[in-house]
C-alpha cells in the first residue's frame, strides 16, 4: 500500500538563449491542463494524485512534452529551469490578468518576489489528526527538501549567495504560523487570520507546509509541501517525494514521532529553530549548519539526509518503493542543482551559459524519458 501522490508545478517560458517570456495567457487559452500564475513568466501544470510512482514520473514528463510541442509553434521558445528571474527582469511586474482584483493584491503587496517557479508536492493523508501531525513532522524537518531541491542561486543575471534565492526573499504568509495541535485549532487559527485580514482567502497561508483539502479549512486530505524550488529532473523529484513518503509513513506507524512529544522544545522554540533553519538552508543548502528538533544538535543538511535516508530505507523497501528512494545518494554525492551551477559559475561560465546550457539539457532529458519510459508503461 502507497499514499496517493500528485504535484504542482510552475515553470518559466522562454527562449533557448534563457530571456523568460510570459506565455501564460496564450498557454492556458489553448491548451488544458495549465493554469495561470499572477505574473505572465511562468505557468502551472497539477498532475493528478497516483499511488505508483511510475505513473507519476510520466504525469510530470507528458505536459511538459506537450507545452513544448506548443511553444515551438508559437516560435522559438522553450522551457527554462530554475526558480527565479536567472536572468531578470524582477524591476518589473508582467500581469497575467490585469482584471484580477487578487492578482492586483500580490502585484501591491508583493512584487516580483512572488514571480518564482517551485514544486508543490501533495500527499494525500485522509485522517485529520494523522495529516496533523505529519505536518508538523514535515514542517519541522522542511528545510531538508529545500536543501535537496535548491536550485535559485541566480537572480538578475548574478548569483546571490543563496543557494535557494526564491525561498530566501519569498513572503512567507503569515509571518507566523504555530504548529498546529489538532484540526480544530487549525480551524480556528485560519477564521482568525481570514478576520484579521492576514490572509486574504484560505488559499493565501504560504508556509513551508501546509493542510490541503477541497473545502479548507473544513475538509482536509492532504499535505502540502511547498518549499521546494523547480526540481526539472523528474527522478530527482521522485527520490524526493519518495523520502517524505517514507517519513510520513514512519509517523503514520509510529505516533510518537510527533514532535509535540519527541523534542526538548516548546511549540515556539520549534518554530524559531525551524525559521532559522529555513534561512541557512535556503543560503547554503546541502552545506547548511542546521539545529535538529529533537535534541539541538548541530547537524549539516546532507548528514541529517543521509541518517533520514537509513531511517527510511527499510520503510521503503517494505512498501516497494526503495529504488525510487535510492537517487537521494546521487543528490548528496553530485550536488543539487544550485550547487552545480554555482561550480560552473566559480569556473567562469557565466549565467546565461549556464542557464542555457540546462534548457538544453532538460529537453534532451525529457525527450529520453518520453521515449523510453513513457511509452513502455504504455505498451
Amino acid at each position: 500500500m502507497l499514499l496517493s501522490k500528485g504535484f504542482e508545478v510552475e515553470m518559466y517560458t522562454g527562449t533557448p538563449q534563457g530571456q523568460i517570456i510570459g506565455l501564460s495567457d496564450k498557454i492556458v487559452a489553448d491548451l488544458d491542463g495549465f493554469v495561470i500564475e499572477p505574473d505572465n513568466r511562468n505557468v502551472e501544470y497539477t498532475t493528478a494524485p497516483f499511488y505508483r510512482y511510475e505513473k507519476l514520473l510520466c504525469a510530470l514528463v507528458r505536459p511538459r512534452t506537450q507545452l513544448r510541442h506548443y511553444l515551438k509553434q508559437q516560435g522559438d521558445y522553450t522551457l527554462i529551469p530554475g526558480s527565479t528571474l536567472s536572468l531578470g527582469d524582477s524591476t518589473q511586474f508582467h500581469r497575467s490578468d490585469p482584471q484580477n482584483p487578487y492578482h492586483t493584491y500580490i502585484e501591491q503587496t508583493y512584487g516580483t518576489k512572488v514571480v518564482t517557479a517551485s514544486i508543490h508536492i501533495n500527499i494525500g493523508i485522509s485522517d485529520p489528526e494523522t495529516l496533523m501531525r505529519a505536518i508538523r513532522l514535515v514542517r519541522l524537518e522542511a528545510p531538508l527538501y529545500l536543501a535537496l531541491s535548491a536550485s535559485s542561486p541566480f537572480l538578475d543575471n548574478q548569483a546571490t549567495g543563496h543557494h535557494s534565492t526564491r525561498w530566501q526573499m519569498f513572503p512567507k504568509t503569515p509571518t507566523h504560523v504555530p504548529l498546529f495541535e489538532n484540526h480544530p485549532h487549525f480551524i480556528r487559527w485560519t477564521q482568525e487570520q481570514l478576520n484579521l485580514g492576514t490572509m486574504q482567502n484560505v488559499r493565501h497561508l504560504w508556509s513551508s507546509v501546509r493542510p490541503n483539502g477541497d473545502n479548507r479549512p473544513y475538509n482536509l486530505n492532504r499535505l502540502e509541501l511547498r518549499i521546494c524550488d523547480l526540481v526539472t529532473d523528474p527522478i530527482a523529484l521522485l527520490a524526493i517525494t519518495a523520502l517524505l513518503e517514507a517519513r510520513i509513513w514512519q509517523t503514520i506507524e509510529n505516533p510518537s514521532l510527533d514532535p509535540l512529544n519527541t523534542s526538548q522544545y516548546t511549540p515556539e522554540e520549534l518554530i524559531h529553530l525551524t525559521d532559522n533553519n529555513e534561512t541557512s538552508a535556503a543560503h547554503q543548502s546541502l552545506d547548511a549548519q542546521l539545529q535538529h528538533w529533537q535534541d539541538g544538535r548541530t547537524i549539516t543538511a546532507k548528514d541529517w539526509i543521509e541518517e533520514l535516508y537509513e531511517q527510511t530505507r527499510p520503510v521503503a523497501k517494505k512498501r516497494g518503493f526503495s529504488c525510487f528512494l535510492s537517487p537521494i545518494k546521487k543528490i548528496l554525492r553530485e550536488g543539487n542543482t544550485a550547487q552545480q551551477w554555482l561550480k560552473m559559475y566559480s569556473s567562469q561560465q557565466t549565467c546565461q551559459d549556464i542557464i542555457a546550457n540546462s534548457i538544453q539539457t532538460l529537453a534532451e532529458q525529457e525527450t529520453e524519458l518520453e521515449d523510453k519510459l513513457c511509452q513502455m508503461l504504455v505498451a
